[in-house]
């Protein structure tokens, strides 16, 4: 059996190692290189935070490898684990907390509601004159999702896995019963029994080869190096003042990676013509905001260098994950999750591919046909 993977970022490369590894013969095809589509711009979390079963599901199944992953992959991946913090300014925010909290921790996640006194040990500059509620869960973190992908490509490639870069699909052969016979590229035609869409930002343009239209939205979000006033220690945690839409992270020598949404708009973005850099106000009103979260901010705060990329969004923050004709997989939407979704959705089409089920996720709820018929799924903790 010949597997084509269309995307060469963490989810192909993930989903790509998990079917070599079950002996099967595959191909990922990119229009560039490996991972210099979202997954080299991407922050790098990893959370269980989540209020949906689903990514619940994915998030538990996925921190099990992360966990191990150095010992597995021969690759260190920076992972740390000093936990997210979500902070509420509003009252309204805090009382989703406090239902937040409930639904997770009846799903196993560890997370706890604080006040925000109680959350100064946790993040010591915190202004908790400015919040009213919080969430903490200390197996939450984050990792280098460049070294991850290196890992699993390296493994990837171990077992055989042939990596076209500089190759565009450019359509999906299907026969007379609109069953997969093969993916023809800028480089020629391939065989193939299945073609999986893992395209991210142009997952639209690769489900059009079969005739499929699927709701995921290119959209742009930014990120940050920051050089705080006060260096902000290793053990603080991911931190997200939800009611500003703000957040940062520490980084090397005292530097935090920080983010933030601030337009009125979202428009999609064309994947092949976008703007990467960011601007100087984007990064002055994000300071600003950061300044009445945490006193590690002011003035004299330093910005060293910002870059964007792009979310895959779906209306409902899922994934679509499904095979939408006979032997075309889409497995796209991630909408912001997909670096730390990668080891779980790799088994997951694995599994779909094997034996056309899995045990990780229900996917009969993530088919682009649940937006018609009106079964959209819910996630209260969305972070941009």
């Amino acid at each position: 059996m010949h597997i084509g993977v269309i995307g060469a970022g963490i989810i192909g490369i993930s989903v790509a190692y998990h079917l070599a590894d079950r002996g099967m013969e595959v191909t990922v095809f990119d229009k560039g290189r490996p991972g210099m589509g979202s997954t080299g711009r991407a922050n790098g979390g990893i959370r269980a935070q989540f209020t949906s079963p689903i990514n619940v599901a994915l998030s538990q199944r996925s921190i099990e490898v992360w966990e191990t992953f150095e010992d597995v992959f021969e690759t260190d991946i920076a992972y740390r684990r000093p936990g997210y913090l979500f902070l509420a300014r509003e009252t309204t925010t805090a009382r989703r907390f406090q239902e937040n909290v409930e639904t997770q921790r009846a799903f196993d996640v560890p997370s706890t509601y604080l006040d925000p006194a109680d959350a100064t040990d946790i993040c010591p500059g915190l202004s908790a004159e400015h919040f009213v509620g919080a969430t903490y869960s200390p197996e939450d973190g984050f990792a280098d999702p460049h070294l991850a992908l290196q890992g699993y490509l390296a493994q990837a490639t171990d077992l055989g896995v042939d990596i076209c870069g500089k190759t565009a699909v450019t359509d999906i052969v299907t026969d007379g019963d609109g069953v997969v016979r093969a993916i023809e590229t800028s480089h020629g035609t391939h065989a193939a029994d299945f073609a999986i869409n893992a395209a991210g930002p142009w997952a639209t343009q690769v489900a059009r080869f079969i005739g499929q239209t699927i709701p995921v939205s290119p959209r742009r979000r930014a990120l940050a190096v920051l050089e705080p006033e006060v260096e902000v220690p290793d053990s603080v945690p991911l931190t997200v003042d939800v009611d500003q839409d703000t957040h940062f992270r520490p980084e090397r020598d005292g530097n935090v990676v920080a983010g933030g949404f601030f337009d009125e708009t979202d428009p999609d973005q064309d994947p092949d013509r976008w703007s990467e850099s960011v601007s100087l106000d984007w990064a002055a009103t994000l300071i600003e905001r950061l300044s009445t979260c945490a006193d590690y901010f002011g003035e004299d705060t330093l910005y060293r260098r910002g870059w964007a990329g792009l979310y895959a969004v779906t209306p409902d923050h899922h994934p679509i994950i499904e095979e939408a004709s006979p032997g075309f997989i889409n497995v796209v939407g991630f909408s912001g999750h997909g670096f730390m979704h990668s080891p779980a959705t790799g088994q997951v089409v694995a599994d779909l591919v094997e034996r056309g089920e899995t045990s990780i996720v229900d996917l009969a709820k993530l088919d682009a046909g649940r937006f018609e018929r009106g079964d959209q799924l819910t996630e209260r903790t969305i972070l941009d």
